[in-house]
């Protein structure tokens, strides 16, 4: 019997993550391995670096302390991308340097459990699980979001955002022998009050939007070969994906929210994983 984690995207909705992993740790559910895409794989590096959850309080802090302009810092790089002379409109040195400082790891199999990050080849469009090599490459590429950020270079090969494949990688943590799959999605701001006000929270919410069908088919699909348990993310969430100052309302709700789930233990369907209006619930 092996037990894996699965991490998916959603920029600052991440905080929900830490909420949910605080929960499981409470009721003594730990992973075996670790399956993490876009800022699901920063909360996956974590999480296969502390197995036994001693430092998630920890990580509630960083949250707490993380704010916009260290993932999406503003500035000459963002015109300079506008006029075509650069990939991606955003400097990534500064969440280079926030990963470097926190992940107390060098390379992936350096963890102390398995840990297995998923990203996009850019040229094939293939996704890739990347299971060893630097943790900060392999990170910042799962989290390389197209346009915004630029692709990352491993082994020769260029690297975006894996969740523009699959999101949610239950398919890699079945391949890779788990027979129980925590899904832990983020969520996404759903029945907003008006569009994002940003082009770039706009974009993130859209990307939201998108990749999240794919993990409600995924778990009907692996649901029918292995025990798939989802996480019920808070819902409603009124924060964008690019607002970081919300963390420690969307920490306490991810672990109220999981809390109430591992108490009772019921299948929450995929339907809270799909777009719904709650105008009309």
């Amino acid at each position: 019997m092996s037990t894996a984690f699965v991490l998916s995207g959603g920029a600052a909705l991440g905080a929900v993550q830490v909420g949910m992993l605080q929960a499981l740790h409470d009721q003594g559910v730990h992973a075996d391995q670790v399956v993490g895409t876009s800022v699901g794989a920063v909360n996956a590096a974590w999480v296969a670096g502390d197995p036994n959850g001693e430092r998630l309080d920890e990580l509630e802090s960083l949250w707490r302390s993380l704010r916009r302009g260290q993932v999406f810092p503003a500035g000459r790089t963002a015109l300079v991308g506008l006029l075509g002379r650069r990939s991606s409109l955003v400097d990534q040195r500064p969440l280079r340097q926030f990963l470097t400082k926190h992940i107390r790891y060098n390379n992936i199999e350096d963890a102390d459990l398995p840990l297995h990050i998923i990203a996009t080849d850019v040229l094939s469009g293939n996704e890739v699980r990347i299971s060893k090599g630097p943790i900060v490459d392999a990170v910042l590429a799962s989290a390389a979001i197209p346009g915004v950020f630029a692709p990352v270079e491993i082994g020769g090969r260029a690297y975006m955002d894996g969740g523009v494949v699959n999101n949610s990688a239950i398919s890699h943590a079945v391949a890779t022998g788990a027979t129980t799959v925590y899904v832990l999605p983020t969520g996404w701001a759903c029945s907003l009050e008006r569009p994002p006000p940003t082009a770039l929270g706009m974009a993130l919410h859209g990307l939201t939007l998108l990749v999240h069908h794919r993990l409600a088919n995924d778990v009907d699909h692996y649901r029918t070969s292995v025990d798939v348990r989802v996480v019920p993310p808070p819902c409603p969430i009124r924060v964008g994906p690019a607002d970081f100052s919300h963390a420690g309302e969307l920490i306490a709700a991810g672990r109220a929210s999981a809390a109430a789930w591992l108490e009772h233990q019921r299948d929450v369907g995929t339907g809270v994983l799909r777009a719904h209006d709650h105008a009309m619930m």
